[in-house]
C-alpha cells in the first residue's frame, strides 16, 4: 500500500536490507513470504499468513488489524486479530508481533511526537527530541 508498504519497503532499502513486495495476489505467495528473514504482512485478511509461510527464526510485524466474530465471547461480540496467525506462527518466528498491542500503539506514539514537533515548528520553535 502506499500508506504503509511502500514507506516500509523504502525505510528498510536504506537500512541496506534487500527488500521484495508482494500482494495479496501474488503467485506463490507461500513460498515468496518463506523466504523473508524480516516478514511485514500488511495485507487486510484476517489470519491470512500461516505458520507455514513464516521461515524459522525470522521476525514477523504483523500490520494488519481485523475484526473477526468470537461467538465463544457471546452473541454478537468479536475479537481484533492480525494478518498473521499469532498461535501458530509464534511457534516458528523469533520474534512476533501482537494483534493487538504490537504495532499499533508505536504507530499512535509517533503519531503524537511528530504533532508535537511540527506545532513547535509552525510556532518558530525548535523540537523536542524524543
Amino acid at each position: 500500500s502506499n500508506l504503509f508498504g511502500k514507506p516500509m519497503a523504502q525505510l528498510l532499502l536504506n537500512a541496506n536490507a534487500t527488500v521484495t513486495t508482494a500482494h495479496s495476489r501474488t503467485k506463490d505467495l507461500a513460498s515468496v513470504a518463506r523466504g523473508a528473514d524480516i516478514l511485514v504482512a500488511a495485507v487486510g485478511r484476517p489470519e491470512m499468513v500461516k505458520a507455514d509461510w513464516v521461515k524459522l527464526g525470522a521476525t514477523v510485524i504483523d500490520v494488519g488489524i481485523n475484526r473477526i466474530d468470537a461467538p465463544e465471547r457471546g452473541e454478537g461480540k468479536s475479537r481484533l486479530v492480525g494478518d498473521v496467525a499469532y498461535a501458530e506462527a509464534s511457534d516458528i518466528a523469533a520474534a512476533i508481533t501482537p494483534v493487538p498491542g504490537g504495532v499499533g500503539p508505536m504507530t499512535i506514539a509517533m503519531l503524537m511526537a511528530n504533532t508535537v514537533s511540527a506545532a513547535h515548528r509552525s510556532a518558530g520553535r525548535k523540537p523536542p527530541r524524543f
